[in-house]
């Protein structure tokens, strides 16, 4: 059975890169948040003052630094970096790894094969699982780090093995490192295993001692991810949690768009709602019926995705909430692997769950209330019906994303895929633009190799820059903020070599922008150090106007 995993994983892997390609490099259709992963990971190789830290510190990094070994390439494959072809592989390899999580927690708990594959294949043809599997954003490395951690746990409520809090904990401390949503499946994780390795020692000398040591192992990765990162930031930055407290963070964004959170917090739980029944139409159905099953064959197995995914469900609720977050469809995707761990659930666990060592609180799983066959009967029928209700529930999603209000970053899909040039209704016209962002950007970045300037010669910001930089073939030749000696450059341009500066207007995230933080009145009229040389209208949704001054006497 060895190679089901492997099979499974190397036709995800090629569904999500076929997907991904073409969109990227076949439709020109890419995200903002994964192009500026790229430009990160570029600027770390190949920027004008290449280091590690020109990463950034505003996002957890590891969506960045798993894109390295592909973007090492970039030089001698433009499009890896200007397509977002390394986000497309780095997220189709950790998606796969996801369905393989998937498949494996089937497995793990003797679900028979023909459930199994089913409920496997349903989350592999998700919709949103297809999309952000190929589209370099950072939902594909999270998922498979919380479906691992889930698989884990659960593994650990049965076996008592060591490995497998280990285990869980890496996949928790990575999945922080991804993405900070991670810090509450931690928390509560480790909450579960204290309470669960504190009631199971009944009786034994040293039961706060044990249950501690078992809350170390799950917590240990995560506190000293989350320590080092902060450490390492601060000592760099001066700031500890740039995400927070630098004019790039979320909340930073949200003020400078004039964004306002929900009026109300029902407006706010009626969207997270249905966020999540458009991504899991299933799940009212699955919770209750998982929940009466669990209660009759008393196993606590399925207490552990609903704490871990609804953890960060509700995180993402209470950030929407309080307006400290986006309206974004995304935030909810972990409810999809969520539905499906469910579905697995509802066949009895079958044989011996797989483990290095069993500890000493191991613990074998009950027979099956329902071995007679007329409940194993039922028991078939009813996992069958749940199939089905997943398979009909894709269109749904499907259908889901093409809402323009509650799928502001995916239903731009359909334009993409089904053009309709006589369509000429808002809601085309909006997905339109969206598709065509940044294809100014691109053309900017031909026209300015084609000038053939020397390195260093171009002063600019990456708040919006960062797709310019990306498209060039010589990103070398722009000054960006993560040089050590930007903050110099960029107050004595003439004398540090520049000859011209790209500008945005100084307005919305505009604001935030270097060079307007330095010159305000650039985009206007130069400051009185430039002239303007070039201005480039854009097509794109939500993307500036470009001037190109030429620094006077250069």
């Amino acid at each position: 059975m060895d190679r089901v995993p492997r099979a499974i994983f190397a036709a995800s892997t090629l569904l999500y890169v076929i997907t991904g390609g073409f969109l990227t490099a076949g439709r020109g259709y890419l995200m903002g948040d994964a192009l500026s992963r790229v430009s990160a990971t570029d600027s770390a190789l190949f920027s004008r003052d290449p280091h590690l830290s020109a990463i950034g510190f505003v996002f957890t990094p590891l969506t960045a630094l798993a894109q390295l070994p592909f973007v090492a390439f970039a030089r001698w494959v433009p499009a890896i970096t200007r397509w977002g072809l390394s986000g497309v592989l780095m997220t189709s390899l950790f998606m796969a790894g996801a369905v393989v999580m998937v498949w494996g927690i089937g497995r793990d708990r003797g679900v028979p094969v023909w459930l199994c594959a089913l409920v496997t294949a349903v989350f592999a043809l998700n919709p949103m699982v297809v999309f952000y599997g190929g589209n370099g954003m950072s939902e594909a490395l999270f998922l498979f780090c919380l479906c691992w951690a889930v698989r884990r746990l659960m593994r650990w409520v049965t076996t008592d093995g060591v490995h497998d809090l280990v285990a869980c904990g890496i996949a928790l401390g990575l999945g922080y490192l991804t993405r900070y949503d991670a810090l509450a499946p931690a928390a509560t994780a480790g909450v579960f295993v204290f309470a669960l390795s504190y009631y199971r020692r009944r009786g034994v000398d040293h039961r706060f001692a044990g249950a501690a040591m078992d809350l170390v192992l799950v917590a240990a990765p995560v506190a000293l991810a989350f320590v080092v990162w902060a450490a390492t930031s601060w000592l760099i930055t001066g700031q500890a949690f740039q995400q927070f407290t630098s004019q790039y963070g979320n909340s930073a964004i949200l003020a400078q768009e004039g964004a306002t959170g929900p009026h109300h917090p029902l407006a706010a739980a009626q969207y997270s709602i249905g966020a999540m029944l458009i991504l899991a139409p299933a799940l009212p159905l699955l919770l209750p019926i998982v929940g009466a099953l669990a209660m009759r064959r008393r196993e606590l197995t399925p207490v552990v995705p609903m704490l871990l995914c609804g953890s960060v469900l509700g995180f993402q609720m209470l950030s929407y909430a309080t307006g400290s977050t986006f309206a974004f469809l995304r935030f909810y995707v972990a409810v999809i692997p969520l539905t499906v761990i469910l579905a697995l659930l509802i066949s009895p666990a079958r044989g011996s769950v797989p483990s290095r060592r069993l500890g000493a609180f191991a613990t074998e799983p009950q027979p099956p209330v329902d071995d007679e066959p007329r409940s194993s009967s039922l028991a078939t029928m009813a996992a069958a019906l749940v199939g089905l209700v997943l398979v009909v529930s894709l269109p749904i999603t499907a259908r889901g994303m093409n809402s323009q209000l509650m799928a502001v970053q995916e239903y731009a899909l359909r334009a993409v895929l089904f053009p309709d040039p006589t369509d000429t209704s808002n809601k085309y016209l909006d997905a339109e633009h969206i598709a065509y962002t940044f294809a100014a950007e691109r053309r900017l970045a031909d026209h300015l190799d084609a000038m053939n300037l020397p390195r260093g010669s171009i002063v600019m910001d990456t708040v919006y820059g960062f797709a310019v930089q990306i498209a060039s073939k010589h990103p070398d030749r722009f000054v960006i903020p993560s040089d050590r000696d930007f903050v110099q450059t960029l107050n004595r341009p003439l004398e540090r070599g520049v000859k011209y500066i790209l500008a945005v207007p100084n307005s919305g995230r505009g604001t935030s922008d270097a060079v307007n933080r330095r010159y305000p009145t650039m985009y206007e009229n130069g400051a009185q150090i430039a002239t303007l040389e070039l201005e480039v209208p854009n097509d794109g949704a939500g993307q500036p106007n470009w001037r190109l001054y030429r620094v006077i006497g250069s």
